[in-house]
C-alpha cells in the first residue's frame, strides 16, 4: 500500500491519500515496535507532504485533489507523530524563495479558522456547510499545533462552537447528529462527542475567569460548567442500547435498522471512551517553549460523577488521547521513537 513517492494508498495499487496515509500510521502505532515503524518511509513521506502543503495554508488530500479540513487535520498528525521535518522543498507549492521560515505548518491554523461557519461549526472548506468530523478534525489540528488553551481561542469563536456542537445531541436518542437537521448516527460519538474533551479542557475554572467577581472571561473562553457541555449518559445509554449489533455478526452500528462494520464499530467505541472518561489540561506556560509540548499537557480520568450507575463497570472502555484516538501508550511509543532518530 506504500508507493515510492510516498504516502500509502487505501490498497495496493492505489495512490497515495492524506487520510489512508493517515490510517496506515495509526495501525502501525498500534501494532507497534521497531518492525512495524520502520515500515514508513519517512523521507519518502516528507516529500510527498511537500507535494500536498498549498499557499494558503491547507493540505490537499491527495495529488491534485482536494484541499480540506481532513488534510489540515490528517497532516498535522502524521508529521507530529512521525517527528517529520518542517522544512519545504522547492517543488512545494507553498515554497517562496522570499519567503524562507515558512514550513509544512505555516498558515494550518489560519486556513482552519477560515473553515469556522456563520453557525459556529466548522466546514471541509472555507464556505462550505459546518459537519461534525470536520469541527474535530479542526480542533484536533489546532491542538497539535500549540497548547489547546492557547490556540484555540485564538483561532476559533469557542462559544459558538459550542453551541453549534451541543446542538449535535438530540433527545430522546442521547446520540448525536453531523450536521444541522439531520438524524444521529453512532460514528458521531466520536467525531462530534470527541470535540468535548478537548472543549472542556480548554474552558477557564470561575476562578480563572473572574466569574466570582463579575468580571470578564478570558478572551474568548466561558467558565467550565459543572455538568459539563453533553449528556455523557444520554450518549452511552444511546451506544449501548441502540448502537450494538445484538445478531450473531456482532459489532456496532451507525443506529437500529443498519448493518454493524468495522468504521462505526472503531467510532462508536472511541466515543463511548470519550464519555467514560474526563481529560485535565496542564496549564500553558507563558510563552511557547519546546518544553511546552502539545503532545505531553494530557491527563486522563475515569469519569465517575454519574447521577446513577447504568452501566456496568465491565463496560467501560480503556482511554484513548483525545487528538490522536488511539491508546495513549501507543501514541508515546510511536512518537518517543522517531523523536529518538536523527534524520531519515
Amino acid at each position: 500500500m506504500q508507493n515510492e513517492g510516498g504516502g500509502f494508498g487505501g490498497g495496493g495499487r492505489q495512490m497515495s491519500h492524506i487520510c489512508t496515509t493517515y490510517a496506515v500510521v495509526l495501525a502501525l502505532a498500534l501494532v507497534g515496535g521497531e518492525e512495524a515503524f520502520e515500515v514508513i518511509d519517512r523521507k519518502a513521506m516528507w516529500k510527498w507532504l511537500n507535494t500536498l502543503k498549498q499557499a494558503d495554508g491547507g493540505f490537499q488530500v491527495a495529488l491534485g485533489g482536494e484541499e480540506d479540513i481532513r488534510g489540515a487535520y490528517c497532516g498535522a498528525v502524521i508529521i507530529r507523530l512521525l517527528n517529520i521535518p518542517l522544512n519545504l522543498t522547492s517543488e512545494s507549492p507553498a515554497w517562496s524563495e522570499g519567503e524562507p521560515e515558512r514550513n509544512l505548518l505555516t498558515g494550518l491554523a489560519d486556513y482552519v479558522k477560515r473553515c469556522q461557519t456563520f453557525e459556529g461549526g466548522i466546514s471541509g472548506q472555507p464556505d462550505a456547510e459546518a459537519h461534525g468530523a470536520y469541527a474535530f478534525c479542526a480542533l484536533g489540528c489546532l491542538s497539535l499545533l500549540d497548547h489547546p488553551r492557547r490556540i484555540i481561542p485564538k483561532y476559533l469563536d469557542v462559544p459558538r462552537l459550542i453551541s453549534w456542537l451541543s446542538s449535535r445531541q438530540y433527545a430522546p436518542e442521547g446520540g448525536f447528529s453531523g450536521r444541522t437537521n439531520k438524524l444521529v448516527d453512532g460514528c458521531y460519538s466520536h467525531w462530534v462527542g470527541g470535540c468535548f474533551p478537548l472543549i472542556e479542557a480548554c474552558l477557564a475554572s470561575p476562578e480563572e475567569s473572574g466569574q466570582a467577581q463579575g468580571e470578564a472571561t478570558r478572551g474568548k473562553l466561558p467558565p467550565a460548567p459543572d455538568s459539563g457541555l453533553f449528556s455523557r449518559e444520554g450518549l452511552i445509554r444511546y451506544i449501548l442500547c441502540c448502537c450494538q449489533d445484538q445478531s450473531n455478526r456482532g459489532g456496532l452500528r451507525d443506529k437500529p435498522g443498519k448493518t454493524s462494520d468495522a468504521y462505526h464499530s472503531c467510532y462508536v467505541l472511541s466515543g463511548l471512551s470519550s464519555a467514560q472518561h474526563e481529560w485535565e489540561l496542564a496549564e500553558p506556560t507563558e510563552t511557547k517553549t519546546a518544553g511546552d509540548d502539545p503532545d505531553s499537557v494530557w491527563a486522563v480520568l475515569p469519569f465517575l460523577d454519574f447521577d446513577s450507575q447504568f452501566f456496568d463497570q465491565r463496560d467501560r472502555v480503556r482511554p484513548i488521547h483525545p487528538v490522536y484516538a488511539i491508546p495513549v501508550q501507543h501514541q508515546r511509543a510511536i512518537r518517543s521513537y522517531f523523536l529518538a532518530k536523527e534524520g531519515f
